[in-house]
């Protein structure tokens, strides 16, 4: 048996059976009911501002008050309450204990994250100089040429040039 109907989309088929006063849910506008409320609700934003997390910071004192409490709770079971009731994980307490361990005092302050600088100070100083320096040899450059300059014109118009050295 075969379909009398062409297989077509839908959208592309007279609306058969619909009058023309009848519409979809999707076609309805946001003032006909409460198909348009859920359309208009997704179309608009969020309000909600997040807040950007931000990366928490633990001094010295803090971590040795937290050791000092996980090992008097250890023996009772309680680290896991300690450690929901400071909102810390156990790895925190892990890195600590090392940092403990290895008695590394500067190891439990807080410590700058990114890249370290590479700026050397004495590197640039030394640029520093060696600008002065070709700074300096241009212009002893230019005021030898205007001397020889003068001693050319001296010569030529018959004055006695003096000698620089009174020794000789």
């Amino acid at each position: 048996m075969q379909n009398p109907v062409p297989s077509q989309s839908s959208s592309a088929l007279p609306s058969a059976g619909r009058s023309e006063d009848e519409r979809s849910e999707a076609e309805r506008s946001p003032a006909d009911g409460k198909a348009g409320a859920e359309v208009g609700a997704a179309v608009r934003p969020d309000p909600e501002v997040v807040a950007k997390a931000k990366r928490r910071r633990f001094t010295a004192d803090y971590k040795q008050q937290i050791l000092t409490k996980a090992d008097v709770a250890a023996e009772h079971g309680g680290i896991g309450a300690l450690l929901r009731r400071e909102g810390l994980y156990s790895s925190h307490l892990t890195k600590w204990r090392r940092e403990r361990a290895a008695s590394i005092r500067q190891g439990l302050e807080p410590r700058k994250r990114g890249p370290k600088s590479k700026r050397n100070p004495l590197a640039e100083e030394n640029q520093k100089l060696q600008r002065t320096n070709e700074r300096l040899t241009e212009q002893l450059r230019k005021a030898e040429i205007v001397i020889d300059v003068q001693k050319k014109v001296g010569a030529l118009l018959g004055w006695p040039i003096p000698d620089p050295d009174p020794e000789r």
